[in-house]
């Protein structure tokens, strides 16, 4: 049985007015001072465990108030709900605003849909229209309540035609440390060789559970879409559960390399289709991205998924991450995950408008920046040479048969070099300060292939660049001697 809690009776202590001409109620008064204002005995009792997920209502119940009895008709009660302190509207039926208890708790506690217990006292008022007198609170009580949220689980996993329908663990959707309630975004980057590829997602309590096609009352259970076979890049998911619904199979429909997020506060998801192109902004270059010719600090691809970048991290020394298609677009920005591990070795990366800046754990000193997006982490490693051989000029040489004239590039980061230049079929090499010298001079390696990516070495025996003819955006680090030469629309 619920315990009814006695409003304690207390003395006027204050009149508030809600009019110009109040005056202090304990000053001395001319006219004859009004009588005390008295109550009888109140009550309030407080509702069960309130799921917030029920109320479909603006306005909860967590109580019943017995109002207390006044000498007075014409002054009528009104009541306050209080939360540590905080005060809430609450009505003689002891409903509040839906939107005020969702607030604080989620405030208090996150989103994670547990039984919260809440400590509250309730305030009685009297009110004649123009003065209110605060005459009694309760002793404490307790509300509890369950926020409103759906299931979200630890982990997920996409499966597929790309993983034969089989559990494959390399294919984990990455997430953050924070609690799932707080951040329910979760991100995977994979590539499909074939057409027509159908997925759906596995929660981790089905693999736990050693059985990843398990049935579960909703809304747990294996993910998926509406509309079977729907190759549509967003939309919404559902759970299939033994309550009768069935979650279809999306699919995508040409072979590629995919980022897919999955939003599981609101069940939606997104796949995007991506080119394996990474851009540097923040201090290396004045976190300027509104402009494509502001897209100098390429990435070098070590793979399509791990790409790294090396230079002297000067000044701030910080940065976040954007796509080539979605330079410019900073809600889409890769970041630190969680402002505790900006400026530490390694972290978690997250790609919205709440991701952090990554910053270099020692300014002004020489690293290597690595950012793994199938893992949706990165790293930092010093350089043992902290005094790499500095070049004043780079430049291309043979460009349009003309070995004798070097076409400069610029020095957009400390040792990593950019220009954007079309260029006649043939050959070129790059070289250093206009000269031949066996140590700064760079080409292919015997029987090398032409990649948009790789490495050159360095020596008087390395072979020329032969490139098709077109508009180039060509990268350089003349100290890990990456490369990239990205083709440009006329």
């Amino acid at each position: 049985m619920i315990k009814k809690i006695l409003l304690g009776m207390t003395l006027l202590m204050s009149m508030v007015s809600c009019t110009e001409d109040y005056t202090d109620w304990g000053n001395p008064q001319s006219n004859p001072e009004e009588e005390a204002v008295s109550f009888g005995n109140g009550s309030v009792t407080p509702e069960g465990v309130i799921n917030l997920a029920d109320v479909t209502g603006d306005k909860v119940k967590v109580a019943s108030i017995v109002a207390p009895t006044s000498t007075k008709d014409t002054y009528t009660p009104s009541f306050k709900i209080n939360f540590d302190g905080q005060s809430f509207d609450i009505d003689a039926n002891g409903n509040m605003a839906k939107a005020d208890l969702v607030n604080y708790i989620t405030g208090k506690f996150g989103k994670r849909p547990t039984e919260r217990d809440l400590d509250a006292t309730l305030d009685a008022w009297l009110s004649n229209g123009s003065t209110a007198a605060k005459m009694a609170t309760s002793a404490k009580f307790q509300v509890k309540a369950v926020p409103e949220a759906p299931f979200i689980d630890a982990a997920y996993y996409l499966v597929g035609d790309l993983t034969g329908w089989g559990l494959d663990t390399k294919l984990k959707f990455a997430h953050s440390d924070v609690d799932v309630y707080e951040d329910p975004v979760f991100t995977l980057m994979f590539t499909t060789t074939k057409d027509n590829q159908c997925w759906k997602i596995i929660p981790q309590g089905n693999v736990d559970a050693g059985n990843i096609w398990a049935v579960e009352n909703a809304p747990k259970g294996v993910v998926g879409i509406e509309q079977d076979g729907d190759n549509a890049m967003s939309g919404k998911l559902l759970t299939t559960n033994s309550k009768g619904n069935k979650a279809g199979a999306g699919k995508i429909a040409k072979a590629g390399m995919y980022q897919m997020t999955i939003n599981m506060m609101d069940y939606t998801y997104t796949i995007k289709q991506i080119a394996p192109e990474y851009y540097l902004v923040g201090a290396l270059q004045d976190w300027k991205a509104d402009k494509p010719e502001y897209k100098t600090c390429l990435m070098y691809a070590e793979t399509p998924m791990v790409q790294s970048y090396t230079t002297k991290w000067n000044g701030d020394a910080n940065l976040k991450i954007m796509l080539g298609s979605d330079f410019g677009k900073w809600e889409n920005a890769y970041g630190s995950a969680t402002m505790a591990d900006a400026n530490t070795p390694t972290g978690s990366l997250k790609a919205d408008n709440n991701a952090g800046a990554i910053i270099c754990p020692e300014k002004g000193a020489f690293y290597t920046f690595t950012a793994d997006f199938s893992t949706m982490t990165y790293k930092w490693t010093k350089l043992e040479n902290q005094n790499p051989t500095a070049y004043e000029k780079v430049g291309l040489i043979g460009v349009g048969g003309d070995w004798d004239n070097d076409v400069d590039m610029t020095e957009v980061t400390p040792h990593n070099w950019f220009i954007e230049k079309t260029i006649p079929e043939g050959s070129f090499k790059i070289r250093a300060n206009h000269e031949w010298n066996d140590a700064a001079n760079w080409g292919f390696a015997e029987g090398q292939k032409f990649s948009s990516t790789g490495k050159l070495i360095t020596s008087g025996g390395s072979k020329d660049i032969k490139i098709a003819a077109g508009k180039y955006r060509i990268f350089f680090n003349d100290i890990t001697l990456e490369y990239a030469i990205i083709a440009v629309a006329e």
